[in-house]
């Protein structure tokens, strides 16, 4: 069975490595943007109007996925022990 502590450093690790993915993603929109919308645009076949809407969108949607399912649970389980 899995202990509390090591849940804690499980959920500890998870939003370090993802709030790591979230960061490179969004310094690589906002550093390379011109080449991140040509290539997506020829991937996707998408509008290139478009296209920083859906980063927006994107990065949101991630940040407060981060935020419910890894910090939320490690900051519980840190209250917890």
């Amino acid at each position: 069975m899995v202990g509390v502590n090591e849940l804690t450093t499980f959920f500890g690790w998870c939003t370090v490595i993802n709030l790591s993915i979230y960061l490179f993603s969004a310094f690589f929109i906002i550093v390379f943007k011109r080449f991140t919308i040509n290539l997506h645009s020829k991937i996707l076949g998408v509008a290139t109007s478009e296209l920083p809407s859906m980063y927006f969108k994107f990065l949101g949607n991630y940040k407060i996925g981060i935020l419910l399912l890894n910090l939320s649970p490690y900051i519980a389980l840190k209250l917890m022990a």
